[in-house]
C-alpha cells in the first residue's frame, strides 16, 4: 500500500525491546466529485510504525511535512467505551520519502525501513553552484571533435 499525505503531528521515537520505532500519523486527503458534480474531500488518517535503526531522520518528520510511505496495511478494530465498534488503519512502513510542504520545493529523500541501513538521511544542500568539467579549448592539440553530448 502507498500513501501520500501530511503528518498530523511531530513523530515520536520509541525503543521497543532494543529496536527503534518511529511512530507518526499521516492525513491522506482524496478530492472527488459526488454524484451531483459537487467537489468533495475525504481525509483518511493512517497511523504509521517505522521500525528502523535510522531514528535520526525523526528530526525531519514534523507536523505538516508531506511524505510518501509504502508498507503493509493493517486494520485494527476496537470497542469504544460506549459499546460501539471502531477501526483504525495502521501501516508498518517499509519505505519513506520526504516530499516537503505546500510552501517548500520538493526535496526527495528515500529511507528504507525494517531496521535496514539502506537509504540516506536528508542533508543540507550547498548553495554553491556545481562546477562542470570544462570543455577542451577549441585550439586543443587533440584531433578529436568536441562533442556537446554528455555521454
Amino acid at each position: 500500500m502507498h500513501v501520500i499525505g501530511n503528518l498530523g503531528k511531530d513523530c515520536v521515537v520509541n525503543n521497543v525491546n532494543g529496536k527503534g520505532v518511529i511512530n507518526f500519523t499521516i492525513a491522506h486527503t482524496e478530492k472527488f466529485k459526488d454524484s451531483h458534480g459537487n467537489s468533495q474531500e475525504r481525509t483518511t488518517w493512517v497511523d504509521c510504525a517505522w521500525w528502523t535503526d535510522r531514528t535520526n531522520v525523526s528530526q525531519y518528520l514534523l507536523k505538516g511535512k508531506q511524505v510518501y510511505v509504502e508498507g503493509t496495511p493493517e486494520v485494527r478494530s476496537f470497542t469504544r467505551n460506549d459499546g460501539t465498534f471502531g477501526a483504525t488503519l495502521t501501516m508498518r512502513v517499509r519505505e519513506l520519502q520526504m516530499l516537503g510542504t505546500k510552501n517548500e520545493g520538493s526535496q526527495t529523500t528515500t529511507q528504507s525501513g525494517y531496521g535496514s541501513n539502506t537509504g540516506s538521511v536528508p542533508s543540507a544542500q550547498s548553495s554553491a553552484p556545481a562546477q562542470a568539467n570544462p570543455l577542451p579549448a577549441a585550439n586543443s592539440s587533440t584531433n578529436e571533435p568536441i562533442d556537446d553530448l554528455p555521454f
